[in-house]
């Protein structure tokens, strides 16, 4: 059976836009059924960014439609007489040099004020790696002592819908967990322009 371009990413893709089993998406993706499952854990794939295959005419809207009332159907590879070209996939943009030094400070702004969002969600959002993440929130990070945390939309790093489109996935995750989110810290505001203030205070 032929199989969608870059498999594992069409997989994340049919898994968070999708109600499609695990079995189905596996089949169409030729990955093993307890891969997908992980993908839906955030173990596996974590950092991949999902690629639309309908956007790419590798599937239909229909297609995905049929077989998600019909949990026993088989998807199908749409066909095609001539190769569709590749567009560029909506994952994180190029970051500039001058810029990827700031990633740190949103990471710490999305930790502090989003604590919904798990470190796979963070990363595939503004394009970092779990493991300055979790740097940033043990404060093990190589250069703690400067970050500051600061919106990343405003930073540059992502931009405003699917930040809220991550955090009300994340926000609906949570809730079917039934785990109650804390709220977010009050940002006040230093009056003092002699006072040293350090933002960056990070939820326990």
């Amino acid at each position: 059976m032929s199989q969608p371009l870059m498999p594992k990413a069409t997989a994340v893709w049919l898994v968070e836009n999708s109600t499609l089993t695990f079995d189905q998406i596996a089949d169409f993706c030729g990955l093993h059924a307890l891969e997908i499952q992980g993908i839906a854990d955030d173990e596996v794939a974590v950092g991949i960014q999902g690629l639309d295959p309908v956007s790419r005419n590798q599937l239909t809207r229909d297609e995905i439609e049929r077989c998600q009332t019909d949990p026993s159907a088989a998807l199908k590879l749409a066909t095609h007489d001539l190769p569709q070209p590749l567009k560029r996939t909506k994952g994180p943009r190029y970051t500039p040099v001058a810029k990827r030094q700031d990633k740190p400070d949103g990471v710490a702004w999305l930790a502090r004020h989003h604590p919904e969002l798990k470190d796979s969600q963070i990363a595939r959002l503004i394009g970092t790696t779990k493991n300055t993440i979790v740097a940033v929130r043990e404060r093990t990070h190589w250069n703690s002592s400067q970050i500051r945390p600061r919106d990343p939309v405003l930073l540059g790093l992502c931009n405003q819908v699917d930040l809220n489109q991550m955090v009300e996935k994340a926000r609906r995750a949570a809730e079917r967990a039934g785990i109650t989110l804390p709220k977010p810290p009050e940002i006040e505001a230093d009056t003092n322009p002699e006072t040293t203030y350090n933002p960056y205070v990070l939820p326990d």
